[in-house]
């Protein structure tokens, strides 16, 4: 047996492990309530899947919540795959217009009231949608991404189900409200920070996992990825694969080779790529940057790659699909899928370009980011955001090309934290400023003049 195959073996017994860990807390009647911590790609989904089909082989009938409409969507195709005798129900707002992979779901039922839902044994709608609920109970409730649920949400549906299972990522982005918050901050009944934390804060005993693998992440990201953004989850998580189970490399050869080549190579070869421009202080809809970004995208699609690993050992073409960039604000993405245009690759238009709270629970083969503190003068808490941050580099299998200007070192030396500390309320850990400092440090190792 290969040491390539150990590794993965090993990885799998760790998560496998876990996971009936997990599965054995739900079956103890003095728990209300199981906490399940997850790194990026960590297999949050298929945990939720499988914890659904055995509470309902248990003779529960489970409902879940999730956050946005697409996530539903795509919690009913992996339900129905997974569980093809059980109906599942999708509740859902009487505007709600059936997605085509929903539509190819056999046992799945979509409607506006859970009675019209009574034949399901597994229900799926957001938060939103369970808050209009009012003449329902459960047993279980699986709350997925809860890290992502405001404590005010979770407050309004937890009448209805009496046990919970709160499966999320506590690394990435907070929940987001446009009120001022300051009234609450520090309160034990603060609406806007999230659920799991404030229910944790009230239940001090509650059963706190997490799963131990990133699946998604490659073994060249996960040791930067859990210092900056996961110092908190110790033992530190690992990656599913081993060093040279995936790998990528171009079809042609660069004549002519730039800058950006220069860039991409180094993305292929160690699976990070700081692409940083001359120091400038711009507004974020910086010209120079944004196309930047889509020339990237556009190189690496003129050049052809192919990615080897783990699911397609003889490589695989690498489609416009396969790419994102990613930002911090729409208006830069607006940019940026404009700038893709000018890039003569008629196949750019495809690239996926959104901003974090966008791209957060997705997944690619290759990640272009404009850095949030590229080019400006002072770093807000918004672009110091950890989570942010977090999102936009975690979301690739292959490799991640960070865009920026020079002088983010400086500005981070410059703006240290100086977030208020109020009482009752703990610090946050790690603060952006900390996260920042660790994933610059290792982008210098790997820094291409624009």
């Amino acid at each position: 047996m290969t040491p390539e195959h150990t590794g993965h073996i090993n990885a799998a017994e760790r998560a496998a492990a876990a996971t009936e860990a997990i599965l054995a807390d739900l079956g103890k009647r003095e728990h209300k309530a199981v906490v399940v911590d997850s790194p990026p790609g960590a297999g949050k989904s298929t945990l939720v899947v499988r914890a659904a089909g055995d509470l309902v082989d248990g003779g529960e009938r489970p409902i879940i919540v999730a956050q946005t409409n697409s996530q539903v969507d795509d919690l009913i195709v992996r339900l129905s795959a997974a569980h093809p005798g059980t109906p599942i129900g999708r509740l859902s707002a009487a505007d709600y217009r059936i997605q085509p992979p929903v539509q190819t779901c056999a046992n799945a039922m979509v409607a506006g009231t859970v009675g019209d839902l009574a034949a399901c044994r597994i229900i799926v709608a957001t938060s939103a949608k369970w808050a209009t609920i009012r003449d329902a109970e459960f047993g279980w409730a699986i709350l997925d991404e809860a890290y992502q649920m405001r404590s005010d949400m979770l407050l309004q549906i937890v009448e209805r189900f009496d046990r919970g299972l709160f499966v999320g990522d506590p690394g990435q982005l907070d929940p987001f409200t446009v009120v001022g918050t300051e009234r609450w901050i520090g309160l034990p009944h603060d609406p806007t920070r999230n659920g799991v934390t404030v229910m944790l804060q009230h239940n001090p005993n509650t059963p706190l996992h997490r799963l131990p693998v990133s699946w998604r992440l490659p073994t060249t990201a996960v040791p930067t990825i859990a210092e900056a953004f996961y110092p908190f989850l110790l033992p530190r998580f690992t990656s599913g694969t081993t060093e040279g189970t995936r790998h990528l490399e171009f079809r042609t050869v660069g004549f002519g080779s730039t800058d950006l080549d220069e860039t991409l190579a180094m993305a292929f070869t160690t699976g990070w790529a700081l692409h940083e421009l001359p120091r400038r202080h711009v507004p974020r809809t910086d010209a120079e940057t944004i196309q930047t970004a889509a020339n990237l995208a556009g190189r690496l699609l003129d050049r052809g790659a192919v990615a080897t690993c783990e699911r397609h050992r003889s490589g695989r073409v690498i489609d416009a699909t396969d790419i994102a960039i990613g930002v911090a604000h729409r208006d830069q993405a607006d940019l940026v899928r404009i700038a893709l245009a000018c890039t003569g690759n008629p196949n750019a238009s495809r690239v996926t370009v959104d901003n974090a709270n966008r791209l957060q629970g997705r997944e690619f083969e290759i990640v272009i980011v404009v850095h949030p503190l590229s080019g400006r003068r002072d770093a807000t808490a918004f672009h110091l955001e950890a989570g942010r941050l977090c999102v936009l580099t975690s979301r690739h299998r292959q490799a991640c090309i960070v865009v920026a200007r020079e002088g983010i070192t400086d500005l981070l030396d410059t703006h240290p934290s100086t977030d208020p500390v109020h009482l009752s309320m703990p610090a946050k850990f790690p603060d952006g400023w900390e996260a920042n400092q660790v994933v610059m440090s290792k982008l210098a190792q790997h820094r291409i003049a624009g």
